[in-house]
């Protein structure tokens, strides 16, 4: 009887130990479940949800249905801001990326001193506000650097008032932004054309394709997962900027300037339409996610492909 019960007992005991030893993986797991619940599932659906109040942030919080979302499309202010982040994206997408994707070319081609490379990244270890500090001295109207150097070089009559004409400020700020964002690209890109395998680029060298055919036909299509990863960057930080639109000119003047990002927050936190601007945040959200995820699916789907 004793043999049977401590027979038993083992048997327990083997059979605590193995659920223990099943379950303890996804206690790991328990710290990271709750902090993507406490700070991003919670807050995205408290956001959804205020969405749809008139909530002001002071009084209580009425549910007003699609009202914030049917007032969007005759908002001048959040017609003006989306129309601006297109110029944002367009802009990034042509600056950023290409002037990366060239710059890598180039560097990658040439033997250049490596402090050549770190000289070209380090706008990119400066804050986006200490970034719009800097250009905004650049472009400001009277004594700014741009300004001063037209009139210096007797070239006065090109001067303009950058940061008060629109889009003309949005277009000075998007070129702050590339400043910044030039570095990362560049590197990206360098990463991916020095992975790039030999075989090809021999074999199209021995067919007898050379410069921009190559680099058309063989190089670029090899560096498609690269380029899925710059772009998606550069799309997700165009739609979101606000640290040197904020600084450089807090969205005017009249609002001219505003992304969307910014109309969100001078909404929720100027004007305390919390509500309104809760509203503009989903369609944010949504946005970037309509216009990221099918391009990153298709440009994968295209290099599975290939």
């Amino acid at each position: 009887m004793k043999a049977i019960t401590a027979a038993g007992g083992v048997r327990e005991r083997s059979a605590r130990r193995f659920r223990m030893g099943t379950l303890t993986p996804y206690l790991y797991l328990v710290p990271m479940v709750v902090m993507v619940g406490a700070f991003l599932l919670y807050p995205a659906l408290d956001t959804i949800w205020i969405s749809f109040t008139n909530w002001t942030g002071i009084n209580g919080a009425s549910f007003v249905g699609l009202l914030n979302y049917r007032n969007l499309p005759a908002d001048p202010a959040f017609l003006g801001s989306a129309l601006n982040t297109f110029y944002w994206v367009i802009g990034t997408l042509v600056l950023q990326v290409g002037l990366g994707l060239l710059l890598a070319v180039g560097l990658n081609a040439t033997i250049l001193p490596e402090l050549f490379k770190r000289i070209l990244y380090v706008p990119a270890t400066i804050s986006g506000s200490a970034t719009a500090v800097i250009w905004y001295f650049v472009f400001t109207p009277e004594q700014g650097i741009l300004n001063s150097f037209l009139r210096a070089i007797h070239l006065g009559v090109l001067a303009k008032e950058w940061l008060t004409s629109p889009p003309m400020n949005t277009f000075a700020m998007v070129v702050a932004a590339t400043w910044q964002g030039l570095g990362p690209a560049m590197i990206l890109f360098l990463v991916g054309l020095q992975n790039i395998p030999r075989d090809p680029i021999e074999a199209a060298l021995v067919d007898g394709a050379r410069g921009f055919r190559l680099f058309r036909y063989v190089t670029l299509p090899l560096l498609r997962p690269m380029t899925v990863v710059v772009v998606g960057i550069s799309l997700v930080n165009s739609f979101k900027v606000f640290d040197i639109v904020w600084v450089m000119t807090q969205g005017g003047p009249y609002r001219s300037s505003e992304t969307l990002a910014v109309t969100m927050y001078v909404e929720s936190f100027v004007d305390f339409r919390l509500g309104y601007g809760a509203s503009v945040a989903v369609v944010l959200t949504l946005i970037v996610y309509l216009v990221s995820i099918p391009y990153i699916r298709a440009m994968l789907a295209r290099t599975e492909a290939s």
